[in-house]
């Protein structure tokens, strides 16, 4: 039992001790440098070194080196007869410094393993020591605790196996995380502190020549040279390069590279801060061709780098908020042009679509940046994921137009390795390669916005109210969630940024959710799985390891989910939901409406928090436990629930007409049904079933649109449709297959309902207060208010009766010109019928129209509900418009909500333009048996009322027929 409490001891205290961050206090106490903020970020020793000198350097070895000899100290105290756990205190320790400061751990376990055992540490250090003096390098020492120690173990104590694992995962483990983090020894000898600088120029030996060969860290370099040497990793064709760092003495590169005018050579800036997201600098620094001898590259590097400081430069930075920081000079070999030119992988001027742009001409690529001739303009639009290709080729010169393709797929292809973001390619031909010379992010093109996501969230044309609600909210819970796992990671994050209207859509900030991505460490391909809807991989173990403490918070919010809304519902929703259903919101005041809406708004807080964890914790568990989406029921969902009732009601409804020979006419069903006992008894509980789910609407998260209760008739009509269908199905049975995350997905049904009986609540609520000002005359028309937004109606509560009548009338015209151009700008909006799936930056013009292409038969999306059908399309752009739909119907619509279940369910297929295998119309047509595709991009624009289609619900495939 004492080893028991022993090893918890160990496994708590070590990684603790290892976090405390005594270098960083060290360093800050005694120069006000902040590790964190300098070099690679890391704290370590040799950044103490590095950034503070060999005083400061010293006492952070000590330090450190007594948190090794306390680990050892502590596990021989506690447990004396297990030497293996010594070993394992040290892994603790490792841990712990790694995930909390980015440090190795090395100066640790050497004088953790010189208190752990004499012998072993004594021989690790002779052959460290050794090694240094001969090789004149630091690398010895890692190699010293990486190869030597578990080796001296395994002689020295061959008997004892639990040893020598101790001591080969111990290795292991400072050998992997040598592959994570960079060195800050590795920085320019030039920029280290004075102190350290002979030292450092001892281990360097000979000076090293940086080339586009080697790993590059754009803190170092600048971004420029290093996203060629990662590109020219991946397998691009970049010139020959080498890069000078600042303040680097350039006599051993000039000498080194001797050029001549059979090898030109091209003098370029690289500094910190150019080519970045923010800030591209294009044009602002120098750069010089044709250098041929020793003298003119020397006199070539001393420009760039003066080019720094120019005015105009310095302007530059300043107006953009760059740092000052300094310039690195990038050399390459001079490509021998035939055609160049520049690339966008995607069109800067419509900030949409799938188009490359292109400007090439003849010679150097120079001549197209700099503007003095007019190049070629080509456009190329590039489909395909894995397989690029050509659909549209637009521009006539000199440049054979298979050359121009093929840049167009290297400037997709480089914006697909950085993260879905568009790219400025500057490329080169020289009759055999293209070379690229230059990528860098179209800041002009930045933010991106997608629509994927925020399509199914908040569907449709969204009025000023709704999303003056809607969206504090949602990127208030999102912030809560990125925040709890990250930490002060997110202190530069503005998360009022999240999302955003464009054409009256709703989009989410792609850009800043990459960020976060990144910050998380999950994949790099997580933003084009966002933009794109493609595959993501498992995120690195070591962005786990750091961001665990995070993910744990996490973790405990979804294992507490039920408990906590089960109270939530109990103590505050049931209870709340119940006093605002009671009471007559026509009696209220402007005053007490407002009042109505603050607590219906506090409510919806906690409504929120659980209507984005349920989802995402039913989806989760569904993966995790690979249960299939068929294996699930839905019929807690409102929209379930509503149609079951519809249904019953239906089937009753059909038998009274059948028995009482009445014909089932549309106009005439219900006074049929008024005539006779049976029939009035469905009436009422028609309306009674109005009233039970009175609170759904063809959108669920819009508070603007028109609820089941304001407009049963549409219900009714829903209502009249089943019952003329002859074949009315029930709900499937899923039997016990469902039961590992059922809970769960009943959960997000119980959550879904209060969250839109809040939201109804809230729009009922904004209908009393418009009726009381349409009265008074401050508004002139229903649904002024919608084109509100929450804090304008708030200033207007409050001022209507505090103001003189000149100021008051001056106050209704600013609130009625609002309306009026928000009214206008809405109606505007609601013509567009293609809105793009995803737009760059953040005033995008006028949507494109898609091109159709004529021999295109296959339409692809996301697979939602087996089987296949063959039927006619009706394209139905709103609930309103449902009519004349049967089996033989493919209902193609922007999107589903809860309030359209009763009409999904006539149709024989379903293709939608957005939404996923989760999203409502998905569900519902899953729990009926009907096929149904998701995410076929401008469907309700390239499909037509009648034609024939046929679609595979588990391919996610729609195959066109030709229209007659």
């Amino acid at each position: 039992m004492e080893n028991i409490w022993g090893i918890l001891v160990i496994v708590i205290v070590c990684p603790l001790l290892g976090a405390l961050p005594l270098i960083s206090w060290i360093t800050y106490i005694l120069s006000g440098k902040n590790l964190k903020d300098v070099g690679t970020g890391n704290i370590s020793v040799s950044a103490a070194f590095y950034h503070g000198g060999q005083l400061i350097g010293t006492l952070s070895v000590i330090s450190e080196a007594l948190k090794g000899i306390a680990a050892v100290s502590l596990s021989q105290y506690l447990i004396p007869s297990q030497p293996a756990l010594q070993i394992v205190a040290l892994i603790c320790l490792v841990l712990g410094r790694y995930i909390t400061t980015k440090g190795a751990g090395i100066t640790n376990v050497v004088w953790g393993i010189l208190a752990y055992d004499p012998l072993v540490g004594a021989l690790v250090t002779l052959f460290a020591v050794l090694g240094l003096i001969i090789t004149r390098s630091k690398e010895t020492i890692k190699l010293a605790v990486l190869a030597v120690f578990p080796v001296v173990v395994s002689i020295l104590y061959s008997q004892e196996p639990a040893r020598i694992i101790a001591a080969t995962i111990l290795s292991g483990l400072i050998a992997w995380i040598y592959q994570q983090i960079p060195d800050d020894l590795n920085l320019p000898v030039q920029t280290a502190a004075s102190g350290t600088q002979p030292v450092m120029e001892y281990l360097a030996g000979e000076s090293v020549i940086m080339s586009l060969n080697d790993e590059l860290d754009p803190e170092i370099v600048g971004t420029k040279a290093a996203n060629l040497s990662q590109i020219k990793r991946w397998g691009y064709s970049v010139p020959k390069g080498w890069v000078l760092p600042p303040h680097e003495d350039p006599r051993a590169l000039i000498e080194y590279l001797q050029p001549s005018p059979l090898s030109p050579l091209v003098v370029r800036s690289s500094a910190i801060g150019e080519d970045t997201e923010t800030a591209s600098a294009a044009g602002q620094y120098q750069s010089i061709l044709n250098v041929t001898n020793a003298e003119e590259l020397r006199e070539a590097i001393a420009q760039v780098r003066e080019s720094y400081h120019h005015p105009v430069a310095v302007k530059y930075r300043n107006d953009r908020h760059v740092k000052e920081a300094s310039m690195s000079v990038l050399i390459q070999q001079q490509v021998q042009s035939i055609y160049s030119g520049v690339a966008f992988s995607r069109d800067p001027i419509s900030q949409q679509g799938e188009a490359t742009i292109i400007e090439a001409m003849n010679g150097s690529a120079t001549q197209v940046v700099s503007g003095k001739m007019t190049p070629e303009e080509y456009r190329v639009v590039v489909v395909g994921d894995k397989k690029l290709s050509c659909s549209e080729f637009t521009g006539n010169g000199k440049i054979p137009p298979a050359l121009i393709k093929q840049v167009a797929y290297i400037a997709r292809g480089l914006e697909k390795r950085y993260r879905g973001i568009p790219q400025d390619v500057e490329w080169s031909y020289d009759g055999q390669v293209f070379w690229v010379l230059q990528t860098r992010p179209i800041t002009t093109l930045l933010p991106i916005w997608t629509r994927k996501i925020a399509a199914e969230v908040i569907p449709g044309i969204i009025h000023p109210l709704t999303w003056s609600i809607n969206c504090p909210l949602t990127c208030g819970v999102w912030a809560e969630f990125f925040s709890l796992v990250l930490g002060e990671k997110t202190s530069s994050l503005n998360f009022g940024n999240m999302a955003t209207l464009h054409y009256s859509q709703a989009y989410f900030n792609a850009t800043l959710l990459g960020e976060i991505f990144l910050a998380m460490g999950l994949p790099p391909e997580s933003l084009e799985f966002l933009t794109r809807g493609g595959s993501i991989s498992k995120p690195p173990l070591n962005s786990t390891l750091s961001n665990l403490p995070g993910l744990t918070k996490l973790l405990k919010r979804e294992l507490d989910l039920e408990k906590d809304f089960k109270w939530d519902y109990r103590q505050v929703f049931i209870p709340e939901l119940t006093k605002l259903s009671n009471i007559v919101i026509e009696e209220l005041s402007a005053e007490q409406l407002l009042t109505r809406v603050d607590i219906i708004l506090e409510l919806l807080k906690k409504g929120t928090y659980y209507s984005i964890l349920a989802p995402l914790s039913a989806a989760i568990r569904q993966m995790i436990l690979g249960i299939s989406q068929e294996a699930i029921d839905h019929s807690v969902t409102p929209e379930m629930a509503s149609l079951r009732s519809l249904q019953i009601l239906a089937l009753e409804t059909k038998e009274i007409l059948n028995t009482h020979n009445y014909e089932i006419e549309p106009e005439n069903i219900f006074s049929h049904l008024a005539e006779i006992p049976e029939g009035r008894k469905i009436i009422t509980e028609f309306n009674e079933l109005i009233e039970d789910y009175g609170y759904l609407s063809q959108v669920g998260t819009d508070i603007a649109v028109p609820t089941w209760k304001e407009k049963p008739e549409m219900v009714q009509q829903l209502f009249i449709q089943i019952i003329q269908n002859n074949e009315i199905k029930s709900l499937n049975d899923v039997g016990e297959k469902r039961s590992m995350i059922q809970r769960r997905v009943d959960l997000k049904g119980r959550v879904t309902e209060v969250y839109s009986r809040l939201l109804a609540e809230l729009r009922w609520t904004f209908l009393a207060l418009e009726n009381i000002w349409l009265k008074s005359g401050i508004f002139t028309q229903t649904n002024d208010i919608f084109f509100l937004e929450i804090e304008e109606i708030r200033d207007l509560v409050v001022q209507e009766h505090r103001l003189d009548f000149a100021s008051r009338e001056q106050l209704l015209d600013n609130i009625l010109d609002k309306i009026e151009h928000r009214r206008s700008q809405y109606l505007q909006d609601s013509q567009i019928k293609v809105i793009p799936t995803i737009v760059y930056g953040n005033n995008p013009p006028s949507p494109v129209i898609p091109t159709i292409n004529p021999s295109e038969s296959v339409l692809r999306g996301i697979p939602a509900s087996q089987g296949k059908i063959q039927g006619r399309v009706k394209i139905l752009r709103n609930l309103q418009a449902a009519t004349n739909i049967d089996k033989n119907t493919i209902l193609v619509v922007p999107y589903t909500d809860s309030g359209w279940a009763p009409m999904l369910v006539q149709a024989g297929g379903i293709i939608a333009e957005s939404g996923g295998k989760l999203s409502h119309g998905a569900i519902i047509a899953r729990e009926y048996g009907i096929p149904a595709v998701m995410d076929i991009k401008d469907a309700t624009y390239i499909l037509e009322d009648g034609q024939q289609v046929t679609i595979d619900g588990s391919l996610g495939i729609v195959e066109l027929a030709k229209l007659n």
